[in-house]
This record gives C-alpha cells, structure tokens and sequence, in this order.
C-alpha cells in the first residue's frame, strides 16, 4: 500500500509539471509588458514615452493576468494530460468539455436552490466567477479535482469500442458520456461539501498565517528536504496557486497564491508595495548564492592533485544553480557523500525565508538570476527591495562558505575533490546513497569518447533495458522521468557516466533521470530513437 501511495504520488506530481511550468513563462511576459509601462523607466527612456509601446505593454500585460484568473481550467486540462495513459490530447479535450459541463451543472444547481449570492456581492461570499459563469470558488482544486477525474475515467474506457452503428460512441466519445453523469454529480455534491473543505483550507491557512516566520522556515526547508523524492512540487504549489499562499484583491479581480498575487501585482502600477504573501515565493537565495559558496567550499577544501577535476565539475553546476535555479546535481552530492551537508542547506534555505520577512523584503528569484532581474528591477526599489536581497544573499553565500568549509574538514566527508586517489571525482545521486547504506560498491566512472545525440540516444535506451522496457518517456524542469516495466534492467553507471546524468531515483516502476536543463532535448532524442511519438 505505501508503496502504490507513493507510486500514484510520484505520477501526480509529474502531471503538475504541464500546468505549473507554464506560469512562469506569464509571469516573465508579465514583467517585460510592464517595463514598457514603468514611469521610472520612461523618463529615463523618453523614446518609450508614446502610446505605442505604453499600449503594448499594457496590452501585454493585462491579457495575461487572464492566464491567473483561470487557474482551476489549466489546471484541469493539464493534469488530465499528464495522467492520461495514452490518446492524451484527446484526455486534454474531454477535461476541457467536462470543466464546461462543471462549472454550468454547478452554477444551475445553485440557481435552482436559491444559492446564488448577489453578483456584486462576491467578495467575501465563497463563490466567484469562472469563464462568466458565477460557482463556488474552488480555485485551482477544482481543475485538480477534475482533472484526476477525467484521467481516471479516459485511462480506464479510452480503449472501448464498439461495432456498426454504435462505433461512434467508441473511444474518447464513450469516455466524455461516461464522465458527463460523473461531473453532474461531482457538481451537486460539492455544492454542499466545498463549503466545509473551503472552511478547513481556511483554517489552514489562518494557523499558517499565525505561524508567522516559523510557518515560513518550515516551508523552505521541507521544499529543500523533499528534493530527493521528487515529491517537493506537492509542497510548493498550494502555496503559489492556492489560498494557502494568501488572498489579495488586485484591479477588482481576487487572487489567490503567493505567484498569482505577485503577477497580478507586477501588472498594477498603483500598487506601491507588494503583498507579503509573495514571500512563499522567495526560495531563491539558496540557489543565486548558498549553493555557489558550498561548492567554492568544496573546491577550497579538495586536494590539490583534484582542483583542476573539481573545478571542471563545480562550474557548470555553479552556472546552472546561478543561471536557471536548477540545483540538483548538487544537492544530490550532498545525499550521496554527507546527508548532514543536505540537511544544513534545507535549514538554511528556510532560514532564508525568513530573514527576507524579517527585513520586509518583497523581491523573488524562484528560477535563478533571469527571472531575479525580469520580476524585480523593472518594478523599482521601493515596490520589491531588491538590493536588500542581494545583500541577504551574499551574507549566505558567507554562511553556506563557512559551515560547509568547517563540516566539510571537521568530518572529513569525501566531497568533490577529496575523493581517495581510487576513487573518480565526480557528482553522486541518491541511488548511489542508498547503495552505500545497503553496503554496496558504488560504480567507478569510466572515460567516453564524446558521441552524436543519436549514440547518445542509444546509449540511454540500452541503460534503461532497451525500447520493449521503455512504456513512457516525459521529461519536466531538470528530469527525465520514465516509467518502465522492469526497472532492475537500469544500468545507472552507463546513465551517469556515459550520458552525464547526474542523478538517477527508482521508485517502484517510475524512474527519474537528472538531465538538468538539456533535459527537453534528450527527451526528444530518445523519442526520435525509438521512433515514438512525443507523450508531452
């Protein structure tokens, strides 16, 4: 039973990924619409003084907030996507119908009932407006809600067809008459059950809220400790989408979610300081800077006939920490050579959450320096205090340079660069963890010539026990995430030392590969390999 929880929890926490990778991307265009619409800006740039480029940036800016007003419908067809077994445009295209019959069977059962508050009495009433159509406000749990339902019916009668006349009711048309009773129902009962959820996700969210800075430390540290499972994305995202993160009403429209609040934010100007739910959002210091002076730590603490390896390794992680905030091929040599070293950075990263709190700090750098510089100078100093982020996290990049400096000397923990001469220096994954727990041998590296994407490509699929073992091939943020039918056929030492992963996690018959950001492109290559079409 634990096993299949954490198997079905795995699955949906990939199936995030489709919805919540692409808010981000509205929240960048957010950001750019608005420098076109920045007075400050403007009186330095005259040229942008002009109706043209203010219109576009206000047009820019204003159609995508639409994006954080319909979270619960993304949310819904993207989930519905990334659960579907197979014919999955056709699951996004039945969740979109079934959102529609929702939201309507709702809003009719409310009339009927005498339900409905005053249109111009929402706030405050537990109900909204979604797509026009006036229902309880769920928010992003109703599109969670229904797109788990929709996979769920479209993976078991998606295959169902049926002979001579009746073949047109076959397949995916047979899955959307099968879900049409399911979502009428779905609709009358939470008309009633929603109401007590709403109150216990309030109450949640009001305990949270009065947890202050201990709330926030144990939000940063347990998205850090999490990594390893690939289960830190059911941490996170309440808080960002949902009414955990905060409550903020923005130019007449509500927003719910530390993320939603801050874009929303960004795209009104009369706003002169942003709210403090954003601080849910601030998990950027330990990836901009703690983690750069943990890795000049272990470089300063390697021996010196390793340096040259060492700094060969930690640069490109260094980048891609600073860059792009993926950070996972050096958190997994944490878990590998000193789970004590992991376990520091979780805390600090908390702590770090904190700190901007206590100074009032309203700045994000979710995803590294990129997003740092396009969420936060556009909006000035006095809206994000973004060079007191700075400031903060240099005095971590400190912080993260002194413990680990001291840990790394008074255990003697072999991390990069002080391996025994018998040992290659290379990054380590949580497998290799678990191997070393288990009293195994942990592979060597072995020296590859370089090789085309295509050999490349090859080589994956041999790792992975060849195209019958391979049933699907996804990729999100930094992983190659596959489920296969035997996975005792995965040769991890291949994976690791002849394609450059720097991570490989098995949990049951889901197997996730850690590519870092040339990910999407080693998913297409495979695919290309085998001769599949792509399941994105």
């Amino acid at each position: 039973m634990k096993d299949k929880l954490m198997n079905n929890m795995q699955r949906f926490a990939k199936a995030m990924f489709i919805p919540v990778l692409i808010l981000p991307i509205a929240g960048i265009l957010i950001a750019f619409g608005n420098l076109f619409t920045n007075a400050r800006l403007i009186e330095t740039v005259p040229f942008l003084d002009n109706p043209i480029t203010t219109g576009f940036g206000t047009i820019l800016s204003g159609s995508l907030v639409s994006i954080l007003t319909n979270l619960g419908l993304i949310f819904c067809v993207g989930i519905a996507v990334g659960l579907a077994d197979k014919k999955k445009a056709e699951a996004g295209f039945t969740a979109l119908l079934g959102f529609l019959v929702f939201i309507h069977a709702m809003n009719n059962f409310l009339s009927l009932n005498g339900l409905l508050v005053d249109p111009e009495a929402l706030r405050g009433s537990g109900q909204t407006m979604v797509m026009g159509v006036q229902v309880l406000d769920m928010g992003v749990f109703l599109g969670i809600i229904l797109g788990v339902i929709t996979a769920y019916v479209h993976n078991k009668y998606a295959e169902i067809e049926f002979d001579n006349a009746f073949q047109i009711y076959g397949g995916s048309r047979f899955v959307f008459i099968v879900l049409i009773p399911i979502v009428v129902l779905s609709a009358i009962m939470m008309s009633f059950i929603w109401p007590i959820i709403q109150s216990a996700i309030d109450s949640t969210g009001v305990f949270i809220n009065q947890a202050g800075n201990f709330g926030l430390f144990l939000y940063g540290t347990l998205e850090r400790l999490l990594i390893p499972t690939g289960l830190h994305h059911l941490v996170y995202t309440p808080f960002l989408y949902t009414s955990l993160g905060g409550v903020a009403e923005v130019g007449g429209e509500v927003f719910e979610g530390a993320r939603n609040i801050y874009f929303a934010e960004m795209a009104d100007p009369s706003i002169s300081v942003l709210s403090e739910s954003v601080i849910w959002d601030a998990r950027g210091i330990s990836k901009m800077f703690g983690l750069i002076g943990a890795c000049l730590a272990m470089y300063h603490t390697a021996k010196p006939e390793h340096k040259a390896k060492a700094k060969a390794i930690l640069i490109p992680a260094v980048v891609t920490s600073f860059i792009a905030g993926v950070t996972e091929p050096i958190e997994f040599s944490f878990m590998f050579i000193a789970p004590l070293l992991f376990v520091i950075h979780s805390v600090l990263s908390g702590l770090s959450m904190v700190t901007l709190n206590l100074l009032n700090v309203r700045a994000i750098g979710p995803n590294g320096f990129i997003d740092f510089l396009l969420y936060n100078v556009p909006l000035g100093i006095e809206r994000t205090g973004w060079p007191m982020y700075i400031l903060v996290g240099l005095i971590y990049f400190g912080l993260y340079y002194a413990i680990f400096r001291f840990l790394i000397t008074k255990f003697n923990f072999k991390t990069i660069g002080r391996e025994d001469s018998s040992s290659e220096t290379r990054l380590y994954s949580k497998k290799d963890y678990q191997a070393k727990k288990a009293g195994d041998v942990v592979p060597g590296a072995t020296v590859t010539a370089d090789a085309s994407q295509n050999d490349m490509a090859g080589t994956i699929v041999q790792a992975l026990g060849g195209d019958g073992n391979i049933q699907t091939i996804t990729n999100c943020y930094s992983r190659l995430r596959l489920t296969l039918a035997d996975p005792s056929m995965v040769d991890q030492a291949i994976l690791k030392d002849q394609t450059g992963a720097s991570g490989v996690m098995i949990k049951d018959k889901n197997v996730q590969v850690v590519y870092g950001l040339q990910v999407n492109k080693i998913r297409k290559s495979v695919e290309q390999y085998l001769g599949r079409n792509s399941e994105e």
